[in-house]
């Protein structure tokens, strides 16, 4: 009987827990090297002042004392908390258009496919698609404002609508992702539990509230966490339409952390990447509030 070498016994003993931890290996490397260790990296330009080229110069907290007198980063920051706000309209929003087109009617298809338009196109057509729409001069929505008021209303040159016209644009593709996810949600309930409710007479409302959102739960804490990351980084849509403007009236964190790092205006990588810190701990509040808030919601099962 030939002899088995050390190796060969060692796998045959021991493969069942390896085998997870080869297949988590090429992922968990690539989200050390492309994720975690930017972070750390812009961490520490932070705390530097460096353009990008030449030696750094280690500052401590200057960035940090410089952007908290910064008017613009306050204008910035309360900008990012109104798109927080109401970028989570997308929520509901999707749930409801996944309602409507979960059903079996005829041409059911080519609603959906309508209704999942938004998702597969850029954001910069997005823009671009606003930008038209609120034109002046021919933009629809500035017809139909002029057809009901007897005025024309520019909302990406007003500094009172700018930054509600570019969330309305933003709000038109979330919606359609957050209603892909429920869709696919809606497709693995659980039919039986449905049914043993609707004997009990649930019906409407309380058979959405208590049997189906349950088990879209997944969903929704998916739906969540994406729609607060694409509210707080929300650079496209900006950049497109407004560049901030007018008047810096439309800035958001990620766009004055563009402006100062790496546009003509700034090259200031250590000022840029204390902005991405702010906008990242922003992020990572939320984010571990919807976790912790899942993780206590599966321990009450």
């Amino acid at each position: 009987m030939p002899h088995d070498p050390q190796p060969a016994r060692f796998w045959k003993r021991n493969q069942m827990k390896i085998a997870p931890y080869a297949f988590l290996a090429p992922g968990a490397v690539m989200f050390l090297i492309y994720v975690l260790i930017p972070i750390v990296q812009s961490i520490w330009i932070s705390f530097q002042d460096w353009d990008g080229l030449g030696p750094k110069t280690w500052v401590g907290l200057a960035n940090y004392v410089e952007l908290m007198d910064d008017d613009t980063f306050y204008v910035a920051l309360k900008n990012n908390l109104l798109w927080l706000g109401l970028y989570l309209l997308a929520i509901p929003m999707g749930l409801a258009a996944a309602l409507f087109l979960n059903q079996n009617v005829w041409g059911i298809r080519l609603y959906k496919s309508l209704f999942f338009f938004p998702f597969v196109i850029s954001q910069v057509v997005v823009g671009l698609m606003f930008t038209w729409f609120y034109a002046p001069d021919f933009g629809l929505f500035s017809q139909l404002i002029k057809w009901l008021t007897g005025s024309e209303v520019a909302i990406l040159a007003d500094e009172r609508y700018v930054t509600y016209g570019i969330i309305a644009a933003g709000l038109w593709p979330q919606t359609a992702y957050c209603m892909i996810l429920y869709l696919t949600g809606l497709n693995n309930l659980n039919f039986e539990q449905i049914e043993a409710a609707r004997m009990d007479n649930a019906r409407g409302w309380r058979l959405l509230r208590h049997v189906i959102l349950p088990q879209l739960a997944p969903a929704t804490f998916i739906a969540m966490v994406v729609t607060v990351i694409g509210a707080l980084r929300s650079f496209d849509l900006v950049s497109i339409m407004t560049a901030g403007g007018p008047y810096g009236s439309s800035q958001v964190l990620s766009y004055f952390m563009y402006e100062q790092a790496l546009s003509e205006y700034g090259y200031r990588m250590g000022y840029g990447a204390a902005i991405a810190v702010v906008l990242f701990l922003i992020m990572m509040v939320f984010i571990t509030l919807f976790i912790m808030r899942m993780i206590a919601q599966e321990r009450n099962r």
